[in-house]
């Protein structure tokens, strides 16, 4: 059934806030400088790789970003091109700046030093609200971040639950990325465990209201 012009707006509204909401949690995760998250650890070790070998001197790790992502939904469009739509377009876009904008408010709170078990709390907080904003992004139906659609696909094709696929996912991340030469931390493997069960909690609960929201607001039925 095609959407119309109004269900698709507020379908990228939910999806925007699902975004900020993630990138929130993302922006705690990387303050804490206990790791980074998986896909970045691939993202950083392709890059070393490529650095080591090629030294190529406009290699960044955000052009190296960009470029894996664009390959991971250039490889997804020819498996099923449906799952490539609007949002995740945005996500690309816009999760860069809105990091940015986050940490520009939050650095204040981590140039002093915090005692290991408070960013450990900190960062599971992290984790939670990283899963709570990728869920909503996730059941808005509007596309999703490249390096979820991996999951999100595998989820769908295998018939299996989202929060062991998300978490095969990143953990094959976090051995790739550190096998090339990515740096591995304690927040990597947390995330990489943690993230998953979060997010399969939070999909049910979202589609919820997502879909409450969604019919009272277009009259669908």
């Amino acid at each position: 059934m095609k959407r119309t012009w109004k269900e698709t707006i507020l379908r990228v509204i939910i999806l925007l806030i699902g975004l900020v909401i993630a990138h929130f949690g993302v922006t705690l995760f990387l303050l804490v400088n206990l790791g980074t998250d998986p896909f970045n650890v691939l993202v950083q070790g392709i890059f070393r790789a490529m650095n080591q070998y090629l030294n190529w001197s406009f290699l960044t790790h955000g052009r190296v970003h960009i470029v894996i992502s664009c390959l991971i939904i250039i490889i997804l469009l020819f498996v099923d091109k449906t799952y490539i739509k609007i949002g995740t377009l945005l996500c690309m876009i816009c999760g860069g700046p809105i990091i940015d904008f986050f940490n520009n408010i939050l650095v204040i709170f981590f140039q002093q030093k915090h005692a290991l078990w408070i960013n450990l709390i900190i960062l599971a907080a992290a984790c939670a609200i990283l899963a709570f904003g990728m869920t909503i992004v996730i059941k808005s139906d509007a596309g999703t971040g490249p390096n979820d659609l991996v999951a999100v696909v595998l989820s769908d094709k295998l018939q299996r639950k989202f929060s062991i696929v998300r978490i095969c996912v990143d953990v094959t991340f976090v051995i790739l990325g550190f096998l090339l030469g990515g740096s591995v931390g304690i927040g990597t493997i947390v995330c990489a465990c943690l993230v998953g069960p979060v997010a399969g909690f939070f999909l049910p609960l979202n589609e919820k209201w997502i879909s409450k929201l969604l019919i009272s607001s277009t009259g669908n039925s």
